[in-house]
């Protein structure tokens, strides 16, 4: 070799040399090609997946139908059978999950389907909470989404995918952790067909949506843009897959009691009528819901297929609002006087006061989510004054102080249906 030529410079795990690679990264004592870190990168990710999913089975908190339930016992009200069926659904999608797959001993092939939910119920009886509280209980990724903003990919709005988006962002874009999450899709009845008459336009925010969410329920591989849809198109997509992932519906299905009555009244009537069937209760019609409900309200029936697990949610009378009030462990009223703690103020109510409150949500139907906006209209003044009043240290909220101070309100104003 002469003294001037230079040795060829090699890469140090495959031996290709610097014209036969694209890149040659130089190290301390050696070299290494991009196949190499290619490769290197994809036995990472296996190592790295296979730990997530370990550590996801020993975090997971699973427990028994009747523990789960006596969870959500310690933040929402009744909603007896609600609180049943999904602990039920939840507790058997999360067993199957920590199933052993590679159990060599069983020659058993039976597949456990997953068991999505839909809750039917008024505004404000618990749909929201009783998912957020179930996520919290199980220790695993959740996010809300709104199916009021989707629209059929092309039109102005958000494609169904963004809904894992946000999954993916509540899970610090850890896609195991994702995949094995709870969305819970709100306000599910407003994608609903709007008419079975012909029509020149398209559905694109109603059928249209819930085309698109067949394959995300059922469990396919998706695509997800990680900041959302449209407004960065030059992003990389994250490929999530949606069949660990347990998807709950809410809605308040608004006229859909007319579709239950005018079934249950059929069904009624006739020869092969009993009197257990005609004795129903027609101020709480939603108990009697069926898929063929959801049907006539507007739900295609692939989508309705999806959704094995069906429950209602009871409307509130006034005991239960008085109880939500004051019982769970986040109460508003528990709230409240936290709030004024951290200003060293000792905040109390008047019995008769809470049932003020409790009346004006029942009058103005709001349901619990009306107790927090006359709780606030009751008591901005004070929050407003007592931080800066020092010689203030505690304060009784009368029913005197609660009607004065609510009759200022704009709340007040409202016409009652």
């Amino acid at each position: 070799m002469a003294g001037g030529e230079k040795r060829e410079v090699k890469c140090s795990f495959c031996g290709r040399s610097k014209s036969e690679v694209n890149i040659l990264i130089a190290g301390v004592t050696g070299h290494i090609c991009d196949n190499c870190i290619t490769q290197a990168q994809s036995i990472v990710n296996e190592e790295l997946s296979q730990k997530a999913h370990s550590k996801l089975e020993s975090n997971l908190v699973l427990q028994k139908p009747a523990e789960i339930k006596a969870y959500l016992d310690d933040f929402v009200i009744g909603q007896v059978d609600a609180k049943r069926t999904l602990s039920v659904a939840v507790y058997n999608h999360y067993k199957r999950l920590l199933q052993k797959k590679e159990d060599s001993n069983t020659d058993d092939d039976v597949e456990i389907e997953k068991s999505n939910i839909v809750f039917v119920g008024e505004t404000g009886t618990g749909k929201t909470l009783l998912a957020r509280t179930i996520a919290r209980m199980l220790n695993v990724p959740f996010c809300i989404a709104d199916a009021t903003i989707l629209t059929e990919a092309g039109y102005v709005g958000e494609d169904v995918e963004s809904i894992l988006s946000r999954l993916l962002q509540a899970a610090d874009y850890d896609v195991a952790s994702a995949e094995r999450g709870i969305v819970f899709i709100d306000e599910i009845d407003k994608i609903a067909r709007k008419s079975d008459n012909a029509s020149i336009t398209r559905d694109v925010s109603g059928e249209g949506v819930q085309q698109a969410l067949l394959k995300l329920l059922e469990g396919s591989e998706v695509n997800v843009p990680p900041q959302g849809g449209r407004k960065h198109p030059e992003q990389k997509l994250i490929q999530i897959n949606t069949k660990n992932i347990l998807f709950i519906c809410g809605g308040a299905f608004d006229g859909i009691k007319k579709h239950i009555e005018r079934r249950v009244k059929t069904s009624t009537i006739g020869y092969g009528s009993s009197a257990e069937n005609a004795n129903f209760e027609e101020d709480n019609l939603l108990q009697y819901v069926s898929p063929v409900d959801l049907k006539s309200f507007g739900l295609i029936p692939e989508l309705i297929g999806r959704f094995p697990v069906l429950t209602y949610l009871n409307p509130l009378d006034r005991e239960t609002l008085r109880r939500i009030l004051t019982e769970p462990k986040n109460a508003l009223v528990k709230q409240y006087v936290k709030l004024f703690e951290m200003d060293d103020l000792n905040l109390s109510f008047e019995k008769e006061a809470l049932d003020f409150i409790v009346d004006k949500a029942m009058e103005y139907k709001l349901g619990a989510r009306g107790l927090r906006s006359i709780c606030e209209a009751i008591m901005t003044d004070l929050m407003y004054e007592a931080p800066g009043n020092s010689e203030l240290k505690s304060f009784k909220i009368t029913s005197k102080y609660a009607e004065i101070k609510f009759s200022k309100s704009k709340i007040s104003q409202l016409k009652v249906a």
